[in-house]
């Protein structure tokens, strides 16, 4: 399925491209588990065939967000090691990061854009 609601964003030194319901691992945010969080840096914004491209960013456009869960990933093992002159050292390392469901990507004039709900299906049968 071809997405057709999507921005690129910038947070962190890095890009990602995301779309209402999406769910990010993006550097570490400081804001707690469960509040809302607004992402400015919007570099592009598409909606089915209409492109807004910022130069560098979307002035007054921005996504918001929110945090699902703080926390740490996988640990990295540094190991230094000389051969002959008994030099060993051994460090671990965890990135810190949060996790951010998408909600809406709103544009400059305003207009939030995000994914149409789907309708539940009743639970009947073919009779």
């Amino acid at each position: 399925m071809k997405k057709d609601l999507y921005a690129i964003i910038e947070t962190g030194g890095k890009q990602y491209k995301v779309s209402p319901g999406d769910k990010v691992e993006v550097d570490f945010l400081n804001v707690g588990n469960g509040k809302d969080v607004e992402l400015e840096k919007v570099l592009f914004i598409a909606d089915s065939g209409d492109q807004i491209i910022g130069k560098p960013v979307v002035e007054k456009a921005k996504v918001t967000a929110t945090c699902l869960e703080e926390s740490k990933g996988e640990k990295v093992i540094v190991f230094k090691y000389k051969n002959k002159v008994r030099y060993r050292r051994k460090k671990g390392h965890r990135q810190l990061f949060s996790k951010l469901e998408i909600r809406d990507i709103i544009k400059p004039d305003g207009k939030a854009m995000s994914k149409p709900k789907k309708a539940k299906a009743t639970a009947g049968g073919n009779s």
